[in-house]
């Protein structure tokens, strides 16, 4: 029957009002932590920075060849095949074989049943290919093996991006995957894309190694240049230490010159290895190089057991501030280049909000212009149960901190005009019903429960569309579907607990009165 009990009516007018505060805490100050909340504007409201990076995977894959020449010719010196002219060029490993050992070295490489499988796991899924050619073998990565090492290449750089934008502690920014190779950065409310834009672009490849004037070494050497100046240095191409090592980096000013500095923590095997070769290298310089160039090279003095050390070089505190950011989110797999980048000015943003609230005010006075005219004391009911279902969805928005899109305006007016069709259907049902039954109470009861049937289809049929953008879409389709989905529990929550219980109050009060409707 058409009737709502005492504590149903109760809770349906604290849900509602508990969502009118929540919702306003976007238009007024609040103390309290819930209320402090407020929903987010998107790029395109509030303006900001977008960058579209691209991974070059050129060094990622010589650096994989390069490891696999070594584990290539381990593997073929226990079988006792003696590998000739091993070499990496233009990323290709080529070698040469005697005769009688060339279709052993093919079945080593295409079985998927082979024992090099242990070495390097990746030849099972063919990743590699092999190709003789004028009694020469070229190694390089199939084309299923190059898809498989930017897609961990992208995955590894999406991480270590979001961990780098969220220590600086930008609001809610949208880091999303392009294709296989790229990443797309939007960072709304951010005017000046220049420190991110130099967080972004670094690579953060840190090492420890000596300084050597032994042009012989075992490990080979190479000529590096100071950060700060074009001074260079022989430096020995054996890593003590990497920044995989490293636990914490924090921006410290020592206190005994006044210098600013990074400090850092390592690990338990970076421990033992940074000790092991302080303690050896008493005397000798330490290069720190970052990305290539050496940030600075001390000279040891001592035994360095701490497990902790740190890292000076001329830095103001907002330079040792990013550095530590970027030792603390860790190393890129593969250098980021920044192939197009765009700053929403404010102006647009603002103009954007105006246009949308201006087709939302619009569209919503003559939605109530025209239900009040059609259905007169039904229709006040109409719009007073769509205002609060504004406030309910805006409230649900706001307790999750979204981010509002100009797509996700048009969400909220897609919302407007489903609530309105619900209560059309329900309205109309009702007018057929009191053709044939005289009693109001039973009518308007029948009204409601027949038409149930047609609005869940209609509403369950546009949630799952909503589900499958959210899911599918990404950026302003994301933020239309979510707009859209949660205004489609909102309606049927006002349709269903607050327009009826003001239309139950009505017709109670008139149940005698004919042509209510």
């Amino acid at each position: 029957m058409l009737y709502f009990s005492k504590l149903r009516i109760i809770v349906v007018s604290l849900i509602s009002l508990i969502f009118i505060l929540i919702a306003s805490a976007n238009f007024f100050k609040f103390e309290n932590n819930l209320l402090s909340k407020k929903i987010n504007l998107g790029l395109d409201l509030q303006g900001g920075s977008y960058l579209l990076l691209e991974i070059d995977n050129t060094p990622v894959i010589e650096q994989k060849l390069q490891n696999l020449t070594i584990t290539i010719r381990n593997y073929f010196k226990k079988k006792n095949i003696r590998l000739k002219n091993l070499k990496l060029s233009n990323q290709t490993l080529t070698f040469s074989v005697n005769d009688e050992f060339k279709q052993e070295v093919l079945d080593q490489f295409n079985s998927e049943e082979s024992d090099i499988n242990p070495y390097y796991p990746r030849f099972k899924s063919h990743q590699l290919e092999i190709l003789e050619v004028n009694d020469v073998f070229n190694v390089n990565f199939s084309k299923q093996g190059i898809v498989k090492l930017k897609t961990s290449s992208q995955d590894q750089a999406l991480e270590i991006v979001r961990r780098r934008i969220d220590e600086i502690g930008t609001n809610e920014p949208n880091i999303l995957k392009r294709g296989n190779d790229r990443i797309l950065v939007e960072l709304p409310g951010l005017d000046d894309p220049m420190r991110i834009k130099s967080l972004l672009g670094k690579t953060a490849n840190l090492t420890f190694r000596f300084v050597t004037n032994n042009k012989e070494d075992s490990f080979g050497v190479e000529k590096l240049k100071f950060e700060e100046d074009d001074e260079e240095a022989f430096v020995s191409k054996r890593i003590i230490m990497s920044g995989d090592n490293l636990l914490d980096a924090q921006p410290r000013v020592d206190s005994e010159t006044n210098e600013t500095i990074v400090s850092f923590t390592l690990d338990r095997v970076g421990a033992k290895r940074f000790g092991k070769a302080t303690s050896t290298g008493i005397g000798k310089q330490l290069a720190i190089v970052l990305d290539g160039k050496i940030i600075s090279a001390p000279v040891i003095r001592d035994t360095i057991a701490s497990g902790s050390g740190q890292i000076s070089g001329g830095f103001t505190f907002q330079s040792a501030t990013d550095l530590a950011l970027l030792l603390r989110s860790g190393a890129l797999p593969a250098p980021l280049n920044i192939i197009e980048e765009r700053t929403v000015g404010p102006d647009l943003g603002q103009d954007s909000i105006n246009a949308g609230m201006i087709a939302l005010a619009i569209g919503f006075i003559l939605v109530i212009l025209f239900i009040f005219i059609k259905y007169k004391v039904f229709g006040l009911i109409t719009n007073i149960a769509l205002i609060i279902n504004l406030f309910l969805l805006i409230g649900v928005l706001t307790i999750f901190e979204a981010t509002l899109t100009l797509p996700g305006i048009a969400g909220i007016i897609l919302t407007v005009g489903m609530a309105v069709d619900a209560n059309v259907l329900i309205f109309e049902r009702i007018k057929e019903e009191l053709k044939n039954e005289k009693n109001n109470l039973i009518a308007f009861d029948s009204g409601y429960t027949k038409s149930r049937t047609a609005i869940l289809d209609a509403n369950i049929t546009t949630l799952l569309a909503a589900i499958i953008l959210f899911f599918m879409g990404s950026g302003p389709i994301k933020g239309f579907s979510l707009t859209l989905g949660v205004g489609i529990f909102t309606t049927l929550f006002s349709v269903y607990f607050i327009a009826r219980l003001l239309t139950v109050i009505y017709v109670s009060k008139n149940k005698q009165k004919e042509g209510l409707i």
